[in-house]
This record gives structure tokens, C-alpha cells and sequence, in this order.
């Protein structure tokens, strides 16, 4: 995944410590009830849509924004999945970053699933009950998604 310029910015004077970053995912199914996977170019694997909002950013706007980029679907989103935070990261080159990630469940209004930038080798739909491998990031929202319920958050119930 390219890095935003605005994280480039930051970088050119934190250095390499800890970033606490905002995140989007979604969950998006189609009329069939199919879910959009992408997979990515950065790991090879598959797993759900999501990004890094751009300053100012609303977290819906910014879920809409990173599936039409990298999938050419347009989607709407209908409610909050969960909020979570995520585990601290460290790429290779040395950065350290922690995620809050918001993850949405939307439809798909349009658009043609196909790999509409670098970020990802291969976009498709999936039947939920025949899914590619994925790391349980994806595994749990898909799960979660599907399931119906109230919002979920870390820490507060089960999953």
C-alpha cells in the first residue's frame, strides 16, 4: 500500500515511533449475498476492504472512497460492525504503527468488481460459506457481519 503523504509528513519528524492511526474496513455484500475480497498486493492474501482516511475525513466517506479505489465498486454503507484496536505493527523498514479501526457493513450499488490500483493482485466476490484462506482480522468481521446484531466493541461481550 502506497503511504499517504500526510503520514510521510509526519514520519519526516517522528521518525520511526509509534503512530496511533485512524483505519476503515468494510464488509461488502451484494444483492446475492456475496462478500467483495480483495487480494492484496502488499502480503498476497485475501481479506476485506479498508484503508487510512485522509485528515479530515469522515470514516463512511473514507469506506466508500477506498472500495470504488481499489475495486471499482461503489458501495453504501449501512451501520457499524465494530470498533477495535488493533495490535501495534512495525514494517520493515522500522516504522511503528497502531490502528483504530472502524469496520462498516455495506452494499454494493455499482461498479464491476475488478483491481482498479497497486494495492491490490486480484478483487472477486465470495459466497460467504466458501471464502478463501484469511488472517482472522477478516475472518472475524465477515462472521461478525453475517450474524446480524448490535455493534460489536473490543473488550465489552463476547464475539
Amino acid at each position: 500500500m502506497p503511504t499517504p503523504d500526510f503520514i510521510r509528513e509526519l514520519r519526516a519528524t517522528a521518525g520511526h515511533q509509534l503512530l496511533w492511526m485512524p483505519g476503515v474496513s468494510v464488509v461488502v455484500f451484494d444483492d446475492d449475498g456475496r462478500v467483495l475480497l480483495g487480494r492484496r498486493a502488499d502480503n498476497g492474501r485475501w481479506s476485506i476492504i479498508g484503508g487510512i482516511p485522509e485528515p479530515g475525513e469522515q470514516p463512511a466517506a473514507a469506506v466508500v472512497r477506498e472500495v470504488h479505489e481499489e475495486t471499482a465498486v461503489h458501495c453504501v454503507p449501512e451501520r457499524v460492525l465494530l470498533v477495535e484496536a488493533l495490535e501495534r505493527v512495525t514494517y520493515p523498514n522500522g516504522d511503528v504503527c497502531q490502528f483504530m479501526d472502524i469496520c462498516f457493513v455495506a452494499r454494493a450499488v455499482g461498479g464491476e468488481a475488478r483491481v482498479n490500483d497497486d494495492e491490490s493482485l486480484e478483487v472477486g466476490w465470495f459466497e460467504v460459506d466458501a471464502l478463501p484462506s484469511m488472517e482472522s482480522f477478516a475472518v472475524n468481521r465477515i462472521k461478525q457481519a453475517t450474524a446480524g446484531g448490535p455493534t460489536w466493541f473490543e473488550g465489552i461481550g463476547e464475539r
